[in-house]
């Protein structure tokens, strides 16, 4: 799909497509509702600034959209060494070990329990270990800081999602 067909959706289609992309549903609403935009550039300038707007119900919504990693077998398949990665999006993931991803899941589990949502991080290109360091630097932080750090690596995975949406 292109911008103009992006700004030429219907309403439902439109949500549809925005829903891929964030699952805030007063993001994807106010989306819906700037179209048409001129650009790429106005698409991802609108969607920051709708963002920025929201109150912590919204995301939350937004992170209930991901899905928790939260056992060894669903991160061993993330974490597989593979040729084939969509998009070259992990491209530099190596195979994790199973060490590695044993902690990951156990982070996972301390994050959500501490922060009562799950680790939300912008994945592309990141390996498990990578992944793993960055829940552990998070981890002590308390609930509003994380809010926050949560938010902009939410807005990261919703501005690369729009970037292959158009």
């Amino acid at each position: 799909m292109n911008l103009d067909e992006l700004n030429s959706l219907s309403e439902a289609e439109a949500t549809h497509g925005f829903m891929q992309c964030c699952t805030a549903s007063n993001w994807v609403e106010m989306m819906v509702s700037s179209r048409p935009f001129a650009n790429g550039q106005e698409l991802s300038s609108k969607a920051d600034d709708i963002w920025r707007s929201l109150g912590e119900y919204d995301l939350l919504e937004a992170f209930e959209g991901h899905p928790q990693i939260g056992n060894v077998d669903t991160l061993r398949a993330k974490y597989a060494n593979t040729k084939a990665l969509a998009s070259g999006e992990q491209s530099s993931v190596s195979q994790a070990s199973e060490q590695v991803l044993q902690d990951l899941a156990d982070g996972n589990a301390e994050y959500l329990q501490k922060f009562g949502f799950i680790f939300i991080v912008c994945a592309t290109g990141k390996s498990a270990e990578q992944m793993l360091s960055l829940l552990l630097e998070r981890l002590p932080n308390d609930k509003i800081t994380e809010l926050v750090n949560a938010a902009e690596e939410q807005r990261k995975i919703f501005q690369l999602r729009l970037q292959k949406l158009i």
